[in-house]
């Protein structure tokens, strides 16, 4: 069974920055990827980044380019968000997810996490 715990949520001001980690177990995720989404309280869940494992390309929501960056630590089979420059707008429960492809539709992601808050205050 494979597991994704998140953690590293906190309250932060805003400019300031965070590092989330999703820690797996379970299985190896050469063939996988790994994403974030994120989801705020009566919004839909939303897509924020993702890596796939055996290559390192990276993808990004636009509201996130050049403020998160996504990296995965094989060893310790972990992926890791680090995130700057946050907003109030950042506000929101993160997850951790993987699947076999890369889509912005939640839905299609085979595991989660259980998820780490982050609130960004003004």
């Amino acid at each position: 069974q494979v597991q994704l715990v998140e953690s590293g949520g906190e309250l932060v001001q805003a400019g300031g920055s965070l590092r989330l980690s999703c820690a797996a177990s379970g299985r190896t995720f050469s063939n996988y990827a790994v994403g974030w989404f994120h989801q705020a309280p009566g919004k839909e869940r939303e897509f924020v980044a993702a890596i796939n494992w055996s290559s390192g390309r990276t993808y990004y929501a636009d509201s996130v380019k050049g403020r998160f960056t996504i990296s995965r630590d094989n060893a310790k089979n972990t992926v890791y968000l680090r995130m700057n420059s946050l907003k109030p707008e950042d506000t929101a429960v993160y997850y951790c997810a993987a699947s076999e492809t890369i889509t912005l539709i939640p839905v299609t992601w085979e595991y989660w996490g259980q998820g780490t808050q982050v609130t960004v205050s003004s």
